[in-house]
């Protein structure tokens, strides 16, 4: 079981919620779609790149720096 969250956790939390049902006009059923629609496309990202890497596509950024040096 986990544990619950840390104090400073849990009011980081409560500012994130305020701030996105102000960002809502305080409406609640919004902010409820407006963050199901955020999961979503973060999961489809994340899918995305799940694929990239398993199919072998690997940014430059990724790959270690080759070494003149021999």
């Amino acid at each position: 079981m986990t544990q619950a969250a840390a104090p400073s956790e849990t009011s980081r939390y409560e500012q994130a919620c305020d701030q996105a049902i102000a960002m809502c006009d305080g409406n609640l059923r919004s902010t409820i779609k407006a963050l199901i629609m955020a999961n979503e496309y973060l999961e489809a990202e994340l899918a995305e790149l799940q694929a990239a890497v398993s199919s072998g596509c690997v940014s430059a950024r990724s790959q270690p720096a080759k070494s003149d040096a021999a």
